[in-house]
């Protein structure tokens, strides 16, 4: 794979929205979005296959934080922003085989970008 490079970070109001990007491909790949806040531990968001776009979410943010796919970028749509989302959001990948998880731990992920600032204020 080539490095992966996120885009659609910035600042964005409390109570806005914003969606993220990452060139990814490959059929055996998973591709998760993931966040890290200073001082805190990066934090698993959600998950994809890229095979049949079967998605693995944390169960604290399906409700506004939304993964999707096309032939070579995934998404991360997140509505409803609050300052606690403020973080650097990053997209790896890793492969795997059909049948597994594809969710967002971070210690089964090889592949990492350098991620895109999000600020809410």
């Amino acid at each position: 794979h080539v490095q992966l490079v996120e885009s659609g970070g910035g600042s964005v109001q409390t109570g806005g929205s914003m969606r993220l990007s990452c060139v990814a491909s490959g059929d055996s790949v998973c591709s998760g979005w993931f966040r890290q806040a200073p001082g805190k531990e990066r934090e698993g968001i959600a998950g994809i296959w890229l095979r049949d776009s079967s998605t693995y979410y944390n169960i604290s943010m399906a409700d506004r934080f939304t993964v999707a796919r096309d032939k070579t970028t995934v998404y991360l749509q997140m509505l409803n922003l609050k300052p606690e989302d403020t973080a650097r959001y990053t997209c790896a990948t890793r492969t795997g085989a059909y049948g597994a998880a594809c969710s967002p731990l971070p210690f089964q992920f090889v592949n990492w970008g350098r991620g895109t600032q999000v600020t809410v204020s």
